[in-house]
């Protein structure tokens, strides 16, 4: 798996609006944790309400700003965030496990 045309395509599917696709970069009891919303979002239908809820819902766009692969399995990802929240713009984090070529764990952050 090359991590980072897996990242671009996932935020492609973001930036699209397309939940299924979206979805389907996720292992099905995949699990994204957002402190930011002092939530943790589990499998496919909980992290569906995460992206129509914080995604859809705001119009937010996302653009890569850095990565860092630590291996086969972690990486690191910095963002812009733009959309219809009261900031307009702001930059976020994900934090990435992958497994069998999906994500697994992610930990999503806003940088305040």
């Amino acid at each position: 798996m090359n991590i980072e045309i897996f990242i671009g395509n996932w935020i492609a599917a973001s930036n699209a609006f397309d939940t299924e696709k979206y979805l389907e970069f996720y292992l099905p009891d995949a699990i994204l944790n957002d402190p930011s919303v002092g939530r943790k979002f589990e499998g496919h239908k909980g992290i569906k309400k995460y992206f129509d809820s914080y995604f859809i819902g705001y119009n937010t766009q996302t653009a890569q700003l850095k990565i860092k692969i630590f291996d086969d399995e972690n990486a690191h990802l910095e963002v812009q965030f733009t959309g219809d929240f009261p900031e307009g713009k702001i930059r976020g984090t994900f934090d990435f496990k992958f497994k069998d070529g999906k994500i697994a764990y992610v930990m999503a952050d806003l940088i305040h």
